[in-house]
């Protein structure tokens, strides 16, 4: 019983760390709250949880993957982005974690622009594929969240009714 509650728990705070993580780019969100998801299925011995759920939550996390790195390039390239635009979107939101919510905001636009300036681009230019960027990544987070949304509520439906 001790071992059931200290499963459930951890998978709650995993969860919950994934659903939070989901904003910044070098936590690993999905796979924390797929994981989870998983120990809360383990905790009760599959007895609720099928095998299948877990493979529609694994191929769902795969998909909230694909989804957010199209999103970024979509927008890019939308908005007449290169691949300077994107290299320097990623190198911008690495740097941007160092300097808290506004270097997680502007840092992927910063570096999306510094990254076509590189490309001998114009100010214009450069400027339209960091919106782009900053869209696209946006848009990205946005989808993920809907994703893990509806991957912990098919987890709970399939648990509790």
């Amino acid at each position: 019983m001790t071992f059931t509650i200290i499963l459930y728990t951890l998978a709650v705070v995993l969860v919950a760390v994934g659903i939070a993580g989901l904003v910044l780019p070098v936590v690993p969100a999905v796979p924390i709250v797929y994981a989870g998801l998983v120990l809360a299925a383990w905790a009760e011995h599959f007895q609720h949880v099928s095998t299948w759920t877990l493979v529609v939550l694994a191929l769902m996390a795969v998909l909230a993957y694909i989804v957010d790195f199209l999103a970024g390039a979509v927008g890019t390239k939308q908005f007449g982005g290169t691949r300077r635009a994107v290299v320097g979107a990623v190198i911008g939101s690495i740097v941007g974690l160092f300097f808290g919510l506004i270097g997680i905001i502007v840092g992927p636009f910063a570096g999306a622009v510094i990254g076509e300036l590189t490309g001998r681009r114009s100010l214009k230019d450069a400027t339209r594929a960091g919106v782009g960027t900053s869209w696209g990544l946006v848009l990205g987070v946005a989808a993920k969240l809907a994703i893990v949304f509806a991957m912990v509520g098919i987890f709970v439906m399939v648990r509790f009714l």
